[in-house]
């Protein structure tokens, strides 16, 4: 990983919402989620909150590398409805070696809907898949 990043930088995302992002949508097998009307799901918006991290760490990431999810700590704090908008800012709180955390704000055009920190590491895919494989045969052993 480059050290190009600094604490104190901002990255902007937007994405609107569509139908298929809304709680139903997100296990589809639940009768507990289909019940619930359709309003931007939770673990959507966290998705939305990790896709900004990742494009705020990428221009730091060298070739082979990539990045995964190692700290949630989000609130979940307004609805949002399938047509809006919602616009994450990740701001970096703090670089540690290879884990980044930022600051995340997450709002559509009416509310704060959700706030919180996020936290990322930037891995070396071939070895993180040499771990996988490991993890693959003893899973199969069982």
């Amino acid at each position: 990983m480059l050290s190009i990043l600094n604490v104190g930088d901002k990255t902007v995302h937007r994405f609107t919402v569509t139908r298929e992002k809304t709680v139903p949508f997100l296990y589809p097998e639940s009768p507990e989620f289909l019940a619930i009307p359709e309003v931007f799901a939770t673990g959507y918006m966290v998705g939305l909150m990790e896709w900004t991290c990742i494009l705020s760490l990428k221009p730091a990431l060298e070739e082979g590398e990539g990045c995964l999810g190692v700290l949630i700590d989000v609130s979940h704090e307004a609805p949002t409805l399938p047509g809006q908008t919602v616009t994450v800012e990740a701001t970096i709180a703090s670089i540690e070696g290879r884990k980044v955390i930022w600051d995340v704000v997450a709002s559509d055009e009416l509310d704060v809907i959700g706030r919180g920190r996020i936290g990322r590491a930037a891995v070396v895919w071939d070895r993180f898949k040499a771990g996988l494989e490991k993890k693959a045969a003893l899973f199969s052993a069982l």
